[in-house]
């Protein structure tokens, strides 16, 4: 997980995998897509497949990347448990602000 979270700290890496999520795209589309120079979307390419986010395949001279879901699966579980653990936090912090608000109503504080 920690290869594929570096991968995608990266804006054009990130950028990368918003392409090629609905389908394949060789190098030179995406590469077409940047102001940076085939060979760094080549090295951001690389990057992502080593972290296991993009597939590449061969079609004659073409390399063509499509998008690897379950190389994210392990980084959507875990943001999914610290997002859920903070709205479990967030929801006693609202709950405990309620009960306080209705002792002072109760009391006339206001």
């Amino acid at each position: 997980m920690d290869a594929a979270l570096k991968a995608i700290a990266e804006p054009n890496r990130r950028r990368i995998l918003t392409l090629v999520r609905d389908g394949e795209m060789s190098a030179g589309d995406i590469a077409a897509r940047f102001h940076i120079s085939g060979p760094a979307i080549s090295q951001h390419l690389k990057v992502l497949k080593e972290a296991g986010l993009v597939d590449e395949r061969r079609a004659g001279p073409r390399r063509l990347y499509s998008l690897r879901p379950d190389g994210l699966s392990d980084i959507a579980e875990f943001l999914e448990g610290v997002w859920a653990e903070g709205l479990e936090r967030l929801k006693f912090a609202a709950e405990a602000e309620e009960r306080k608000r209705e002792r002072r109503r109760r009391r006339g504080d206001t």
